[in-house]
């Protein structure tokens, strides 16, 4: 579904011989849109007749919601009826996804569940309590805290396994060792408001000149962010379409970011975390309760901002990435950078068990 879904699962086509890496026809892979197999979707237009009666049922049990969201509605229509069609075509031993809750995915799900295929769920990204419940045969999650919340959002079918996470095992033996912060990350979502990051952008770079600020757009973004290049010469950028979160992380010491995973990853390989939200948006306080669990410092004002940052600037904790056990079981654990070998055997007992 995505770039960071691509990295989640890559690695299964270097393990096993069978696997194949599938994406919708217009599906943005970023830099991977020509490593993956397209799946037609021309035939969508053969069953968007059913949108006025979707949408009505949908208005009568949901009310003013089904409204606000026609255009999601809309966009999920055929999906399933597609899916079917190429389950059928194909004929797969099973689907292997890293995407549990956009509606093309839940579509395929579906589909799978339709067509008696089997399907495994590899876990790509922090998880919430609003997630739809996991309906997977296999569930591959990284850790206690995403196992906590699929706990939350329902009843758990499927087998559960708990294996770190997979995208990370080759860049845990390179972690942060800088005892101070010196260069800092700034990660943006699609629900950071461009003021907001302009005027913290522009309170760190005036009271730290001697650091190195780098700001990353979510790999969705399309703003132009070209006023805060020329306001800012200093301030560095990283493309997600050109250089993966790891490779973009490795270079810093610290990151502030609002509500994305991008916490965990960092914090995995040891750099610092500060979370402030960049602006008021509809997005939960702590979304993902990084902050609630002590993964990152909170923020609450650009003065406070600059003091934690500060405190770090002095000194950075050694071991500060111990603070990610809860998130990725394998960390301290002998399987500790081996979760991609734990995830080939796992999902290969399961499918010979099947």
């Amino acid at each position: 579904m995505s770039q960071n879904n691509y990295d989640a699962l890559a690695f299964l086509k270097s393990q096993r011989p069978d696997a194949v890496l599938v994406a919708g026809q217009h599906k943005q892979i970023g830099r991977y849109n020509l490593h993956v197999n397209r799946l037609s979707l021309r035939r969508k237009l053969l069953y968007y007749w059913q949108f006025p009666i979707v949408l009505a049922g949908l208005m009568h049990s949901e009310g003013r919601p089904a409204w606000r969201f026609f255009d999601l509605i809309f966009n999920a229509i055929g999906y399933y009826e597609v899916y079917c069609r190429a389950l059928r075509h194909y004929r797969p031993r099973a689907v292997v996804f890293a995407n549990d809750h956009n509606d093309d995915a839940r579509a395929l799900l579906l589909a799978c569940q339709a067509e008696g295929v089997p399907t495994a769920y590899i876990q790509h990204a922090s998880v919430s309590t609003i997630f739809p419940p996991l309906a997977f045969n296999l569930n591959l999650l990284e850790g206690q805290d995403a196992l906590d919340k699929y706990r939350q959002c329902g009843p758990i079918p499927g087998r559960v396994q708990l294996v770190g996470m997979p995208k990370a095992d080759v860049f845990l033996a390179q972690r942060n060792t800088q005892p101070h912060v010196q260069c800092v990350a700034i990660a943006a979502n699609l629900l950071d408001p461009t003021d907001g990051l302009t005027a913290a952008i522009s309170y760190l770079c005036e009271i730290f000149p001697e650091l190195t600020f780098t700001l990353r757009p979510h790999p969705g973004d399309q703003r132009d962010f070209a006023a805060l290049r020329q306001q800012f010469p200093q301030l560095q950028f990283s493309s997600a379409r050109q250089e993966s979160v790891f490779e973009f992380l490795l270079r810093h010491d610290a990151l502030v970011a609002a509500d994305t995973s991008t916490h965990l990853e960092a914090t995995l390989l040891n750099l610092v975390g500060i979370y402030y939200r960049f602006g008021t948006h509809a997005a939960a306080d702590d979304y993902y309760g990084y902050v609630a669990h002590g993964l990152v410092d909170r923020a609450t004002s650009l003065n406070e901002l600059g003091n934690v940052l500060r405190g770090y600037q002095l000194a950075k904790p050694l071991y500060h990435y111990q603070r990610a056990a809860y998130y990725c079981a394998t960390l301290g654990t002998p399987y500790e950078g081996k979760s991609q070998a734990l995830v080939a055997h796992a999902v290969g007992a399961w499918l010979a068990s099947q």
